[in-house]
């Protein structure tokens, strides 16, 4: 199966189902399904030091553009990383 979904507006959750249940083969679906399973099975939560390490990152980061060091970026660029 091979899609590109290009969505500008929020569903919620029931409106992709009803939408996935409109656009897609019964097997379509369940392939998708099954591709969201083990996608969680493969999250791991970050560790405490790999959460400190970010923020410590991320406080130098901040601290370099304070110093004009370097340029910060947009607020588009920092939600499409999220």
């Amino acid at each position: 199966m091979e899609a590109t979904l290009n969505f500008t507006i929020p569903l919620s959750v029931q409106e992709l189902a009803t939408l996935i249940k409109a656009q897609l083969a019964f097997d379509d679906r369940r392939e998708l399904a099954q591709m969201l399973v083990d996608t969680e099975d493969e999250y791991e939560e970050p560790t405490k030091e790999q959460l400190i390490a970010e923020m410590m990152e991320a406080v130098r980061e901040m601290n370099l553009v304070k110093q004009g060091k370097l340029k910060s970026r947009s607020l588009d660029e920092l939600l499409d990383e999220l």
